[in-house]
């Protein structure tokens, strides 16, 4: 098939086009050309491709207790077949061309030449703290920040539209509710349920008649 042969993307609407472009000067105004915040967001977007991050704090959860394993090959499992799934059917369905580069990146980092809708970034970023989150409350506000940040990056480093990462972050959501539906937790779940219906304690101290 010749280059010619195949369809134009599809643009993206007004309003949509309008919402990118507001938030790109938002960041383009007060985020962009500061040291500190170009280490972060660029340091952000490295970690977060393949899943790099996500693969690295789901094995930091297993080495906790034994029991945490299966949320690390849980987590890993959904990352793989998110990825797979986005960068391949989804994005060549959209076939959305990512932001102009016009000018030079602050520090060196790997240009997709992928589509450009939904964000794979921000998709995996929020399947992975969903799943990392489950049985883990004390970790959460952790995980979803720095789902954020990852998420946040891709358009302060100019690779991503910001409406390429809000839709990667709701099918990162709802991939991220599915995959704690098909495949929980039970020795967690059986536990909690244990606790809310009272299961009695284990006999203290006997007192003589």
């Amino acid at each position: 098939m010749r280059a010619s042969d195949v369809p134009a993307p599809p643009p993206r609407s007004p309003p949509v086009a309008a919402f990118d472009r507001r938030v790109d000067d938002f960041f383009e105004a007060h985020l962009r050309g500061r040291p500190v915040l170009d280490h972060v967001f660029y340091g952000a977007s490295a970690l977060g491709d393949h899943g790099l991050l996500w693969h690295m704090l789901a094995v930091a959860r297993g080495l906790r207790t034994d029991e945490d394993w299966r949320a690390v090959a849980r987590t890993s499992a959904a990352v793989g077949i998110e990825s797979a799934l986005i960068n391949g059917p989804v994005k060549w369905a959209f076939r959305r061309t990512r932001p102009v580069l016009d000018v030079p990146q602050a520090l060196p980092l790997r240009r997709p030449r992928t589509s450009s809708f939904p964000s794979g970034h921000a998709t995996s970023a929020f399947c992975a703290a969903a799943l990392l989150s489950d049985g883990d409350p004390a970790w959460q506000p952790v995980y979803y920040a720095l789902a954020f940040i990852v998420a946040t990056s891709r358009v302060y480093v100019r690779i991503h539209h910001p409406s390429d990462v809000v839709g990667g972050i709701g099918i990162g959501v709802v991939l991220g509710a599915v995959g704690r539906r098909l495949l929980p937790l039970p020795a967690r779940a059986a536990r909690a349920r244990g606790g809310r219906h009272g299961i009695p304690k284990p006999p203290g101290r006997l007192h003589p008649v």
